[in-house]
Order: structure tokens, then sequence, then C-alpha cells
């Protein structure tokens, strides 16, 4: 893999988890 492939693999990630955590959140408020 080069180090684009991993900048764009840990990028989706990142996006990944940052949704979850909102999604967790939200339903905790609710």
């Amino acid at each position: 893999m080069t180090v684009l492939d991993w900048v764009g693999l840990g990028t989706v990630v990142v996006l990944l988890g940052y949704l979850f955590v909102a999604l967790l959140r939200s339903d905790k408020v609710r």
C-alpha cells in the first residue's frame, strides 16, 4: 500500500468513527 492509500483509509476510519459517536450521543439525548 502507498502512503496515499493509508491516508485515505485513515480518513475513512475517522469519519466512520465520528458518525458512530454522533449516533451514540443522539441516542443518549433521547
